[in-house]
C-alpha cells in the first residue's frame, strides 16, 4: 500500500480521510500532537479499517521528529496537512500561537518534503479566505477579502507560503482544498466531530443542544436579506469532504507538472439557512429542538456557497449526502456519547 502521512489525523475531517484513503488502497501514517483530538479516535479507526495503522505523536514543527517519521515510514508518497489551531474565537486572543503554530507546522513539513524528495502535498484550506463574497455562488477566482480573524489569515498566510515555494521552483505538487462546513459523522457512528469546550460551529451545537449537554440554541439573527432572514451556508458532509481528499490524491499521481498549487471549492453547490439546517436536524433526528432568536453575532457574513464545478470537472468529485442525511450521521454520532460531555 502507498503511504500517505496524515498531519492531524485524528481530528475530526482527518480521522474520516483516513478511512477513505485507507477504503481507496492507501496506507495513512498519522501525525498528531493530540492538543485538540482525544487518542480513542485511534481504537475506532482500528475497529473501522479493521486493522491499526501507524501513528505518530508528535508536533508537527518539530522538524528532527518529522524528519524522522520520513525515514522511518519511507518510502511516503505525499502528505495532506490537516493539523492546526481553528478555533476563531481563540485565535483572536491568542494570535502569536496560532501563527507559529499555523504557519510554522506548514512550513517545517515542506522542508522535511522538500529534504525528502516527497512532492506530493494536499492542504487543508477555508473557504473563510473569501470572507463575504461579492457574487455567488463563490468561485475559486473569487478575490480574497481581509479575514475576520487570525484563524482566518493563518489560512491566506499558508497558501501564501505554498504559491511562494511553487513561484521559486521548489518541486512541490500542492493542491489547496477550500472547506466550506464540514458536518455529519462516519456512519458507524464510531468517528464524529467533538469540539474541545464549547462548539463555535452551528452542528454540533445542535447536537449538543438536542442531548441535554447545551443550553437552549441562539440563532444570531434573523433579519439578513435571506429567504427566511438568517444566515446561509454550505454544509458538506465529511464523508464527502474526505473522499475528495482522495480525489486530490489520485488527480496528483497523474500529473507530470514539477511544481504547482492547484485550488479546489469543496462544497455541495448549495447554500442550506440556519433555520433550515435545524429543521433539517428535528426531521433526521425525530427531536424537537429548543432554540431562541438572537442579535447578530459580529463577522459573520451573511451568505456563502460554493461553486464546485471545476473540482467535478478536474477531480471527478462530487457529493453524494444530503443536509438530511448529514444531520442523521450527526446525530447518530451524538447519542453515541452518553448523558454528558466527557472528560478530556
Amino acid at each position: 500500500m502507498k503511504k500517505i502521512l496524515v498531519t492531524g489525523g485524528a481530528g475530526f475531517i482527518g480521522s474520516h480521510t483516513c478511512v477513505e484513503l485507507f477504503s481507496a488502497g492507501y496506507l495513512p501514517v498519522v501525525v498528531d500532537n493530540f492538543s485538540g483530538s482525544d487518542r480513542r479516535v485511534m481504537d475506532a479507526l482500528a475497529k473501522i479499517l479493521g486493522t491499526p495503522i501507524p501513528i505518530y505523536e508528535i508536533d508537527c514543527c518539530d522538524a528532527v521528529a518529522m524528519r524522522d517519521v520520513f525515514r522511518k515510514e519511507g518510502p511516503i508518497e505525499g502528505a495532506i496537512h490537516f493539523a492546526a489551531y481553528k478555533s476563531v474565537g481563540a485565535s483572536v486572543n491568542q494570535p502569536l500561537e496560532y501563527y507559529a503554530n499555523n504557519l510554522g507546522s506548514l512550513v517545517t513539513l515542506l522542508q522535511v518534503m522538500r529534504n525528502e524528495n516527497v512532492r506530493r502535498f494536499v492542504f487543508s484550506s477555508s473557504c473563510t479566505v473569501y470572507g463575504q463574497p461579492d457574487t455567488l455562488p463563490v468561485t475559486e477566482e473569487s478575490p480574497m477579502k481581509p479575514a475576520e480573524s487570525p484563524y482566518g489569515r493563518t489560512k491566506q498566510f499558508c497558501e501564501a507560503v505554498i504559491n511562494d515555494a511553487v513561484t521559486a521552483n521548489i518541486p512541490l505538487q500542492a493542491v489547496s482544498l477550500r472547506y466550506f462546513n464540514p458536518v455529519g459523522a462516519h456512519p458507524s457512528a464510531l468517528i464524529g466531530e467533538l469540539p474541545i469546550g464549547k462548539p463555535e460551529n452551528l452542528v454540533p451545537f445542535i447536537t449538543q443542544s438536542a442531548a441535554g449537554w447545551r443550553g437552549e440554541l441562539t440563532v444570531f439573527g434573523n433579519d439578513y436579506s435571506t429567504r427566511d432572514g438568517t444566515c446561509i451556508r454550505d454544509y458538506i458532509h465529511v464523508v464527502d469532504l474526505a473522499r475528495a481528499h482522495v480525489a486530490a490524491m489520485h488527480w496528483l499521481e497523474k500529473d507530470t507538472r514539477p511544481a504547482f498549487n492547484e485550488i479546489f471549492n469543496l462544497g455541495t453547490g448549495n447554500g442550506v439557512t440556519v433555520l433550515e439546517a435545524i429543521a433539517a436536524f428535528e426531521q433526521a433526528s425525530g427531536t424537537r429542538l429548543n432554540y431562541q432568536m438572537g442579535v447578530r453575532r459580529p463577522g459573520d457574513v451573511m451568505e456563502v456557497y460554493a461553486s464546485v464545478e471545476k473540482a467535478s470537472r478536474l477531480l471527478g468529485w462530487r457529493t453524494e449526502f444530503t443536509i438530511l442525511e448529514a444531520m442523521r450521521d450527526a446525530h447518530r454520532w451524538q447519542t453515541t456519547l452518553g448523558p454528558t460531555p466527557p472528560k478530556a
